[in-house]
């Protein structure tokens, strides 16, 4: 198994920054993206940013020049780098790992979800 551990939630001011952490643990694994979604209340899950691993990144285009994924595969852990926050980025921010284990098929692994509260 494969185990995502979100961390860096919280409440912030709109203008304001958080950086989220995803911590992969767990099961070997060929990781093809990783990438960040959000789901507000009353809405759909959406897709924030998205890196590969050749390292191309794809943003959501409510948060393009505001937020900044990255990786470093050294430390298995993902970031999401959010700047000139709104309120409407209020959200719980899941991680997500879409990869394959030798002999399986590809899945997607979910976080269990960090809260992001930006007050107006």
């Amino acid at each position: 198994q494969v185990q995502l551990v979100e961390s860096g939630g919280g409440l912030v001011q709109a203008g304001g920054s958080l950086r989220l952490s995803c911590a992969r643990s767990g099961s070997t694994v060929v990781i093809t993206t990783m990438g960040w979604y959000r789901q507000a209340p009353g809405k759909q899950r959406e897709l924030v940013a998205v890196i590969t691993s050749g390292g191309s990144t794809n943003y959501a285009d409510s948060v393009k020049g505001r937020f900044t994924i990255s990786r470093d595969n050294a430390k298995n852990t993902a970031y999401l780098q959010m700047n000139s926050l709104k309120p409407e980025d209020t959200a719980v921010y899941y991680c997500n790992v879409y990869a394959y284990r030798l002999g399986y098929s590809t899945r997607d692994y979910w976080g269990q979800g960090t809260q992001v509260t930006v007050s107006s």
